[in-house]
């Protein structure tokens, strides 16, 4: 790019204000290449330099009736630059608070006993006894709601039970079951 190209930019964005849709195209694809190198010369080794580009060029399209013809045009479009580039970085330092670095991952064996609990939240049978101790009610919401896994609209046209008595009633059985399992444990 020549500074002959470049002092045609104010020209050109001045076309592009008053509808010339060539100059505006022609404007945005030497502009594009300019914006393309000085974003990945900030972020050399970053995958979302072509994604600071777009949003340059977007931004540079929303708020070019804000251009003076009068003025310098490349400072102009650094501003643009350096705004996107800022906004880039709060995203980043964002997304990194939320993340958790860990050096080293929890692992599963392959042996069998390795991977299960000795308690009597492992027994079926147990399990079994504790529902089937249940009121009927309340056995009834457990086996629809969280052994068939029916919805609760599902659960409600099947047992007659109104949506709010299936709620209380599954509630009610999982408190039941979780302290007969408890007394069972110990």
């Amino acid at each position: 790019m020549t500074e002959k190209e470049e002092d045609k930019w104010p020209a050109l964005m001045e076309a592009a204000q008053n509808g010339d849709s060539g100059a505006y195209t022609r404007l945005l694809r030497e502009v594009a290449q300019l914006v393309r190198r000085v974003v990945r010369s900030r972020l050399p080794r970053s995958a979302d330099a072509e994604d600071v580009t777009q949003d340059v060029l977007l931004s540079l399209h929303a708020v070019r009736h804000t251009y003076d013809p009068a003025r310098p045009f490349l400072p102009w479009v650094m501003a643009i630059v350096r705004n996107r580039l800022v906004d880039h970085w709060r995203r980043v330092g964002r997304r990194a608070e939320h993340e958790v670095v860990v050096e080293k991952l929890p692992e599963t064996f392959a042996d069998e006993a390795a991977n299960t609990m000795e308690s009597a939240w492992a027994d079926g049978d147990v399990l079994r006894r504790a529902v089937a101790a249940l009121p009927p009610g309340q056995r009834q919401a457990i086996e629809m709601l969280k052994l068939k896994e029916l919805s609760l609209k599902e659960a409600s046209a099947a047992s007659g039970m109104s949506v709010g008595a299936l709620k209380v009633a599954t509630h009610r059985a999982v408190k039941a079951l979780k302290a007969a399992l408890s007394r069972k444990e110990a």
